[in-house]
């Protein structure tokens, strides 16, 4: 008699990130798995902040680098949970974008395709001390 496992529940990736106005950042993820205990993963990125998209620029810029590090780490099931409300908008609803933000939209879903599966959500507050955490270091490295 053979028995069918179910399929694991994904692991818990919670992300929290800054970047200094020249475009270095570090995202900080909490990975969290059903039965095991969480790791924290920091990931350094580079972007081209744009005042006038509001830190959505840097949000991609983020999770992109954080999904290619989990990717390298042969992690294929993954719920990503980021401190920023209108990037899983974007993903989830394809709405219209800001130039700008078209390349780096295109590269983060050709990332997240490359999961068995992925999901992302707002994070609602559960990333904000990964977030203070990557904007004390980024204030650190820009007073250096």
């Amino acid at each position: 008699m053979s028995r069918t496992r179910g399929k694991s529940p994904p692991i818990v990736v919670t992300v929290g990130f800054a970047a200094g106005n020249g475009g270095d950042g570090v995202a900080y993820a909490a990975l969290r798995t059903a039965n095991g205990p969480e790791s924290i993963v920091r990931v350094g990125f580079r972007c081209r902040p744009l005042a006038a998209l509001r830190g959505r620029d840097i949000a991609y810029a983020a999770l992109s680098a954080v999904a290619e590090d989990l990717l390298r780490r042969d992690l294929r099931d993954v719920a990503f949970r980021i401190d920023d409300a209108e990037l899983p908008v974007d993903l989830a609803v394809r709405r219209a974008l800001p130039a700008a933000l078209t390349v780096p939209y295109v590269t983060l879903r050709c990332k997240l395709n490359r999961f068995r599966g992925a999901t992302v959500a707002f994070a609602e507050g559960a990333s904000r001390d990964l977030t203070a955490r990557a904007r004390a270091e980024v204030s650190l490295n820009v007073a250096a």
